[in-house]
């Protein structure tokens, strides 16, 4: 099998490569091979390399500046997903592309499942939304996979951002009032990785079943939660100056990009369709910081 994976120098997209590549010949590409912001370039590529599954997290993430480039965002998270779905349907392949929490607009109180209604509430959520579309339309053999508050060990995330900040200041105030589920990135390639052997062997019986399927961890936090976790977790082995957390609110805190206030992902489709199920987000947090360490 030959895996083509988009967005190799990113959180997913870097374990992906890794994770991948026991299954078969593995075709990681970054921005200068495959550049997604160019919808137009994607079937001559291909083409050219013929791949029998596309794992796509390639993506343009900056929520707050997407509210400025809606039509870059939309270009990279929308018409190119279209683009690798209508050529994946022709040449039979299967397409595995992630999407957002971010589709929702955060009023529900309970844990959203695959079949709620989607409503973006900011530029990037919708351009998200524009690729779910057209993988929806178009139809080939897919798994569209939501995730949330994703982060890993290297790159810009917020635990990072947090350890950083943490060993530079006394005090913090952190959003309290917006609630979902962080994912650690391998965590996240590592269950792709399973469900791509596992998709590839239902393609050969002709029983893969597409659609939307939630990836996500157990459990759920605020923002504050999840930072005190971390700080708790870093302690023992980090020399950190933080002395107090203080928990504030969304208008305490305004950004370009309106967020949802609540988008936890029920991850009861993925368990029931495909028998994976992620760590609690305490899990994942633990191996993040045992990363971190080694």
């Amino acid at each position: 099998m030959k895996i083509l994976v988009t967005g190799k120098n990113g959180q997913v997209g870097y374990e992906l490569a890794r994770r991948l590549a026991p299954l078969g010949e593995m075709l990681a590409t970054d921005r200068q091979q495959l550049d997604m912001s160019r919808p137009e370039t994607i079937r001559a590529f291909l083409e050219l390399h013929k791949p029998d599954a596309i794992v796509n997290a390639a993506a343009y993430t900056a929520v707050d500046k997407a509210e400025e480039e809606e039509a870059l965002a939309t270009a990279v998270n929308g018409h190119s997903v279209g683009e690798l779905a209508e050529w994946a349907r022709q040449s039979k392949a299967l397409l595995v592309h992630y999407s957002t929490d971010y589709v929702f607009d955060g009023k529900s109180s309970e844990p959203y499942l695959e079949s709620h209604a989607t409503k973006p509430i900011n530029a990037y959520g919708r351009s998200k939304l524009v690729g779910e579309v057209a993988l929806a339309e178009i139809d080939p053999h897919y798994l569209c996979l939501r995730t949330s508050w994703v982060y890993a060990t290297r790159g810009q995330n917020f635990f990072l951002t947090m350890l950083r900040l943490a060993k530079e200041r006394e005090e913090l105030a952190i959003v309290g009032d917006q609630f979902g589920v962080p994912n650690f990135a391998p965590s996240l390639a590592g269950a792709t990785a399973k469900l791509v052997g596992l998709a590839q062997d239902r393609i050969k019986e002709e029983r893969c079943k597409s659609g939307i399927y939630h990836l996500s961890g157990q459990g759920s936090c605020s923002w504050f939660e999840f930072a005190n976790q971390i700080f708790a977790l870093a302690r023992p082995t980090m020399t950190l100056a933080l002395e107090r957390t203080k928990a504030i609110s969304m208008e305490q805190h305004p950004t370009p990009a309106e967020r949802p206030k609540y988008s936890v992902l029920s991850n009861l489709a993925l368990q029931e369709d495909w028998g994976l199920q992620l760590p609690t987000w305490q899990a994942m947090l633990g191996e993040a910081i045992k990363t971190l360490q080694s």
